[in-house]
C-alpha cells in the first residue's frame, strides 16, 4: 500500500523545506504556512521516497524536503500519473496538475552530484478536498469520475 512518508514546508521560496508533523491543506490555496500556496496549479509537490533513494546513492544525508517537495511518498510511481490523476492523501484529495519543472539554475543537488530528480521526477497538485496530511496517512489513487 502507498504511504506518505513526510510532510514538508518552508516559509520562504527558494529554500529546502522542513519535515513538520502535518500539514494543512486548503481548497484554493494549498498547504497553509507554506511559501509555495496559492490559487495556481502548482499548490503542493510530491516526490516518490524512491526519487530521493537514487538520490541518496550520491548523497546519503538528504532529509526529506531537500528538494523542495511538500510531500514525500513510497509505493507509487508518481511520474507515470497521468495529469488529471486524483489522489486520496489521508483525509485529503488533491488532483495532479504538472509532472516535473525545470530546475533552479542554483540547485545545490544538481551542483553537487551533477543532477536533480525533481525536475523529471516531481508531481505537482492543487487541492480539491480539505484536511490534514500525517507522515503514515495511506495514498489511494482514485478511479476516474464517469
Amino acid at each position: 500500500m502507498a504511504e506518505v512518508v513526510s510532510v514538508n514546508i518552508s516559509e520562504k521560496k527558494g529554500t529546502a523545506k522542513r519535515e513538520v508533523p502535518e500539514i494543512q491543506l486548503k481548497l484554493h490555496h494549498g498547504i497553509l504556512g507554506d511559501a509555495h500556496a496559492g490559487d495556481w496549479h502548482r499548490q503542493i509537490s510530491l516526490l516518490a521516497e524512491e526519487s530521493v533513494d537514487k538520490m541518496r546513492s550520491l548523497l546519503p544525508e538528504l532529509q526529506p524536503g531537500v528538494f523542495a517537495e511538500n510531500i514525500n511518498t513510497r509505493g507509487l510511481d508518481l511520474k507515470s500519473l497521468p495529469i488529471g490523476t486524483r489522489l486520496r492523501l489521508g483525509e485529503t484529495v488533491v488532483e495532479v496538475t504538472q509532472i516535473g519543472k525545470e530546475c533552479h539554475s542554483d540547485c545545490a543537488i544538481k551542483k553537487a552530484t551533477g543532477k536533480c530528480v525533481m525536475p523529471t521526477e516531481g508531481i505537482f497538485a492543487v487541492v480539491v478536498k480539505e484536511g490534514t496530511v500525517r507522515k503514515g496517512d495511506p495514498i489511494e489513487r482514485l478511479e476516474e469520475e464517469p
